[in-house]
C-alpha cells in the first residue's frame, strides 16, 4: 500500500488492529545515494518501507510516496500485490509476462537492500512488485 505521507500513522493503527511487531520498518533517509539523486530532507523521514505479519502468510506492507509519485497516487492505484519467487528465473518468468503489454514501473534488478526486485502495471491496471531474495536460497 502507498501513501501520501501517513504511512507510519496507517501502520501503528494496522499493528493495534491486527497485533504483532513489524518485521521490517526503513525511511527514505537511509537509502544511499543514487545517480546524483538524494533524498530531500523533508522525505527522510517517511517510510520507504515496513512490513507487519498479520496472520499465516499474509503480510501487509507499505511506503510513502514523494516527489512527482506522491502526486500519482491517489486511492485506488496506491497498492500493488506483491510476490516472492522461488528462484530468480521465476521471478524473471513471472515479471516478463506480468509487464507484456503492461507498464514496467521499475524493471528487474539488484537492489541494495539485496533483494532481486522489479515492479509493473500490467494490462488490467493492477500494479505488482516481484522479488526474489537469494539470501534464503539455502
Amino acid at each position: 500500500m502507498t501513501f501520501t505521507g501517513n504511512c507510519e500513522e496507517a501502520f501503528n493503527y494496522y499493528k493495534k488492529v491486527f497485533g504483532g511487531e513489524f518485521t521490517s520498518l526503513s525511511r527514505f533517509g537511509e537509502m544511499p545515494p543514487q545517480d546524483g539523486y538524494n533524498v530531500p530532507e523533508d522525505q527522510k523521514n517517511l517510510i520507504m518501507h515496513v512490513s507487519l505479519p498479520i496472520g499465516g502468510d499474509t503480510v501487509l506492507m507499505g511506503s510513502d510516496a514523494g516527489g512527482e509519485w506522491k502526486k500519482k497516487t491517489i486511492t485506488g492505484n496506491n497498492f500493488a500485490l506483491s510476490v516472492n519467487a522461488d528462484t530468480r528465473e521465476q521471478a524473471d518468468r513471472m515479471f516478463s509476462q506480468l509487464s507484456r503489454e503492461g507498464q514496467v514501473i521499475m524493471p528487474l534488478q539488484k537492489t541494495f537492500w539485496g533483494a532481486y526486485f522489479g515492479q509493473c502495471v500490467d494490462q488490467f491496471g493492477i500494479g505488482w512488485m516481484v522479488s526474489f531474495d537469494e539470501s534464503q536460497v539455502e
